[in-house]
């Protein structure tokens, strides 16, 4: 079975948390143990993304995040298509990287069946 790569979505999550006081930091720890049990993996530092393969995967998940959203600091939820994640630039110590990332943790298929 394949993939139709315009199909598949990235969910992203991009976060700023204050950490000044005892109840910032559990709060901050909640939330990014939230992204972790729904799945999503830290991609840079305060920001997680997660692949579905269907554009409407995500909503579910997007309802837990809102019920999760600390009281204080920005968060900000990005959705684009697995073309588009393919398509991103990515760069380490000014040298362009390969974006090699696979769509998931468990892909049951993948696009050579």
């Amino acid at each position: 079975m394949k993939r139709d790569k315009d199909n598949g979505m990235w969910t992203l999550v991009m976060y700023d948390l204050p950490i000044t006081t005892r109840e910032d930091a559990g709060a901050a720890n909640r939330f990014t143990n939230l992204l972790a049990d729904l799945g999503f993996v830290r991609v840079q530092y305060s920001v997680y993304a997660r692949y579905t393969p269907t554009q409407s995967g995500g909503r579910s998940a997007l309802n837990y995040i809102k019920a999760g959203l600390p009281p204080h600091g920005n968060v900000r939820v990005l959705c684009v298509t697995d073309t588009q994640w393919a398509n991103s630039l990515k760069f380490i110590d000014k040298k362009q990287q390969k974006t090699d990332e696979q769509p998931g943790l468990l892909t049951l298929f993948d696009d050579d069946e």
